[in-house]
């Protein structure tokens, strides 16, 4: 029991943190509105504020290596929780940049410390399911982001809504604390790669390379599918937010089924490369519907969408398997940095595209990564 105790206590945590970045993209159009941005300000919003988890993941990662998880873990929320108190009371647009770079620096802990403890309690055996359980954090956090933070911003308004997602980190702080403790297993068939530092791992560097590709797609589907449904379909706020909602059931159902499966078969990179190419599929769908009718589109959204979220699991489980316990941190502190090196270009870049081309050249362009990241995993086994 206690294994699956920390299990839902790290899926928590992510979840929570995965609420507050969704929650910000949800709240684009309002931010756009009360700060008077345009287009690319709200990428620039989206980007650069996720700059600092880029500066300090592999610091966590290092630091979850070195006084545990539940520290890790428990530090990093209380830190990013006062970080959105203090962008509620952001006078300017670049303050609220500053406050939204200190709380995705804190906020990066949970990452490589989430991952780290649940991989500590679940052999390689069941890894796949569980940290398929853990991943599906990010699309139920920004489930119940899509659907509570309209209803929160028109109730309490934009301020209310900050405090409402730092109130939320602050319960995450408390859960970490009192449940997130280091497991049993130490797995006898990574003890070969003990002495292997990650940074010398090519099969790392192929992981993480390929996880910063796919990441592009999965960044341009959840954070602007609310802002180009509103802007160019006229969908209301509520009607945006559910198809973000069903984009995030699909990449929750699809990180289950993905764990599971890759735990029958033994592999977790063939599984991703076949992920890949239905994204691919899927996106390149919503690109050619852009202008087509709304329930297709709608289809093509969320299916594509969903499966750009359906991998992020088996690409945790492959990074910490191709390491040896000690060093599970480090690795995904590593991947990790690359995952949120794209996630910070990946909004930067995709915003003025778009405005220079169109929403539909923006999409079919978010469908090759996949198919990028894919061949980056082709030498690779298991």
């Amino acid at each position: 029991m206690r294994r699956w105790s920390v299990l839902l206590a790290g899926t928590f945590v992510l979840a929570s943190q995965a609420a507050v970045n969704f929650g910000i993209a949800v709240l684009a159009p309002v931010l756009r509105d009360h700060y008077d941005l345009s287009l690319t300000e709200i990428g620039v919003l989206l980007g650069v504020s996720s700059v600092g988890a880029l500066l300090t993941l592999l610091a966590w990662g290092l630091a979850a290596d070195r006084i545990g998880e539940r520290t890790t873990a428990t530090i990093g929320m209380v830190g990013a929780a006062g970080a959105l108190a203090a962008a509620a009371y952001a006078p300017g647009f670049g303050s609220l940049l500053a406050w939204l770079f200190v709380m995705a620096a804190f906020a990066a802990s949970t990452n490589t410390a989430t991952g780290r403890v649940v991989t500590s309690w679940f052999a390689r055996g069941e890894r796949g399911f569980a940290l398929g359980v853990r991943q599906t954090a990010i699309p139920l956090g920004g489930f119940a982001a899509a659907f509570a933070v309209p209803a929160v911003v028109d109730a309490w308004g934009l301020r209310g809504s900050f405090l409402a997602l730092g109130g939320l980190l602050l319960v995450a702080a408390v859960v970490a604390a009192g449940f997130m403790v280091e497991g049993p297993i130490r797995d006898v068939e990574d003890e070969t790669d003990v002495l292997r530092h990650p940074f010398r791992n090519r099969r790392i560097w192929r992981i993480s390379g390929a996880s910063s590709l796919l990441i592009v797609t999965q960044m341009t589907m959840i954070g602007f599918v609310v802002l180009f449904l509103e802007s160019q379909r006229g969908f209301t706020h509520l009607q945006a937010g559910a198809v973000l909602g069903g984009i995030n059931v699909v990449g929750a159902a699809g990180r289950l089924g993905g764990g599971r499966l890759s735990d029958r078969v033994g592999s977790r990179i063939g599984l991703i490369r076949w992920i890949a190419a239905a994204t691919a599929v899927g996106v390149g769908a919503a690109a050619v519907l852009v202008g087509g009718p709304d329930g297709l589109l709608c289809v093509a959204l969320v299916l594509g969408g969903g499966l750009s979220m359906s991998w992020n699991g088996l690409a945790v489980a492959a990074t910490v398997e191709s390491v040896g316990r000690g060093r599970a941190g480090a690795a995904l502190g590593l991947q990790q940095t690359m995952l949120q090196a794209a996630v910070v270009v990946a909004p930067l870049a995709f915003a003025p595209f778009v405005a220079a081309t169109s929403w539909g050249a923006g999409f079919a362009v978010a469908a090759v990564f996949p198919l990028a990241g894919a061949q980056v995993l082709h030498r690779l086994r298991r």
